[in-house]
């Protein structure tokens, strides 16, 4: 190769890595702009929607972190959309709809084959961990595409330890009412009754102490 033919192919090289990192920012650009339209431009021109940012984040987990609905949409009814992609944390789409509440991408998400029961901390384990009006219709849905009530996160946590600390009484009701085990530990040897009280929730260690009642009637103090 001579020295022309060299420099050629080296800017022809070089512009193509320009255009390809300007695409990548652009993605990031429109998710936390929320741009829609911006997105579906650039996945025609062939941007993978599975990509991920410098930091391990994920276009459709970073959408609904931002609360970004139109890029979320935009990005989930992408072709070659991969669902169960997660970022550096372990999250899965599912999981950060689930935290934040959005029943419909919830929807969407599931109807296009993510995993409901994924090992380690689950959707229902987040869906669990808040208080906020769309939690008790979020694990509803979970358990009615057969989460795993008592799923255990790598320490051995259970959605309803989560839900004694962090979520809803509603939540709490429920976990309850459909079948979850206030007698479960996790690795430090925490019940849920445990996780209410440390965060003194009062109304939360009455309705685990009457559910540990019901299963084990003869134990006197519970």
């Amino acid at each position: 190769m001579n020295r022309r033919s060299f420099l050629s192919t080296s800017l022809c090289a070089t512009v193509a890595l320009n255009v390809q990192a300007g695409a990548h920012d652009d993605f990031f650009v429109a998710i936390h702009r929320d741009d829609g339209q911006g997105l579906q431009t650039l996945l025609r021109r062939g941007m993978d929607p599975n990509t991920s940012n410098d930091k391990g984040q994920t276009g459709l987990v970073l959408a609904l972190q931002l609360g970004s609905l139109h890029a979320f949409q935009a990005l989930v009814n992408a072709p070659r959309v991969n669902v169960e992609v997660r970022n550096a944390h372990g999250e899965s789409p599912l999981m950060m709809a689930a935290l934040k509440g959005y029943l419909e991408p919830a929807h969407l998400l599931i109807a296009r084959g993510a995993d409901v029961n994924k090992t380690g901390w689950t959707p229902l384990h987040y869906a669990a961990s808040k208080d906020q009006p769309a939690q008790e219709q979020m694990v509803a849905l979970l358990l009615e595409h057969h989460a795993y009530i008592d799923a255990a996160s790598p320490n051995g946590t259970t959605p309803l330890m989560m839900a004694a600390q962090y979520g809803s009484m509603a939540v709490l009701q429920l976990l309850l009412d459909e079948g979850a085990d206030p007698l479960l530990k996790n690795q430090l040897g925490l019940r849920a009754v445990d996780f209410a009280a440390r965060a003194q929730r009062p109304d939360s260690i009455t309705l685990l102490q009457a559910a540990i009642r019901q299963r084990l009637p003869n134990q006197g103090q519970w």
